[in-house]
């Protein structure tokens, strides 16, 4: 790496030193160079910086981490999750058909479904099908697939149709990033269709968040703010990037689009 692209990288690292992300188009204006010229600046250097979604971001911050690992997540931020879902819990109602996400958020929920209420739950996350084909009165609908052991969800071609032609009541969906702007993105692009067809599907919309992912932005983005009916989260001042609006655990969104 040559003077001239270390003092470009240099410069960008300290543009990026308080947080949030540069437009690549913006980097290179800022350097005075073409796009072409920072990615080989990038390429060719160990600067801690990295494209993500045509956007530079420091590798270094946490909301951008690159890598999701199930196992790992399961024991963070669990007792949120469990007061979370208690709250999600209690929107449904009996003989709804509803869709959980994968992940580990909405685990509490599928444990804790409540008996001989006639529900359907579809889901494509198996450790979601683990914990609801043992509890009575309770229909799983599995959407198959190839098996991504990193978020133990299926994906298929075919599953924005499979979802589409059932009837949800409620959608019960999971973000690893709920950004103002950027809206809610994901770590694996397989689980974008699922996530999709529920929205464009279902009746009512919610987005079971703790508070760790309000600001962040992941890799995959699979919808706006304005998608979702229901907020549910711990973070009531909203958190850098976000502007939730919540007096407290939940925003209910009764204008958002569809």
């Amino acid at each position: 790496m040559n003077e001239r692209s270390a003092l470009r990288l240099a410069r960008l690292s300290d543009a990026l030193s308080r947080g949030g992300s540069l437009r690549l188009h913006d980097a290179a204006e800022l350097c005075g160079v073409s796009a072409m010229t920072i990615r080989r600046d990038l390429a060719g250097s160990e600067s801690g910086l990295q494209l993500m979604g045509g956007h530079l971001v420091r590798g270094d911050d946490p909301r951008y981490a690159p890598v999701y690992d199930l196992a790992a997540q399961q024991d963070r931020h669990a007792e949120a999750k469990r007061r979370l879902c208690e709250v999600a819990a209690a929107r449904i109602e009996p003989g709804d058909t509803l869709f959980i996400d994968c992940g580990t958020t909405l685990m509490p929920l599928a444990v804790g479904l409540p008996h001989h209420q006639s529900l359907t739950v579809v889901t494509y996350a198996l450790n979601v099908a683990d914990a609801v084909s043992v509890i009575p009165g309770v229909r799983l609908i599995l959407l198959g697939g190839v098996y991504h052991g990193s978020s133990r969800s299926f994906a298929d071609e075919e599953v924005g149709v499979a979802v589409r032609r059932l009837g949800i009541n409620k959608a019960f969906l999971s973000a690893a990033g709920v950004h103002e702007r950027k809206g809610l993105t994901c770590f694996h692009f397989h689980e974008v269709a699922p996530k999709q067809a529920a929205i464009a599907t279902a009746a009512r919309r919610l987005l079971v968040v703790d508070e760790s992912k309000l600001g962040a932005i992941r890799p995959v983005r699979f919808a706006g703010l304005d998608e979702i009916d229901e907020i549910i989260t711990n973070g009531g001042g909203g958190g850098e990037g976000v502007d939730t609006g919540m007096p407290g655990a939940v925003e209910d969104r009764h204008d958002a689009g569809r």
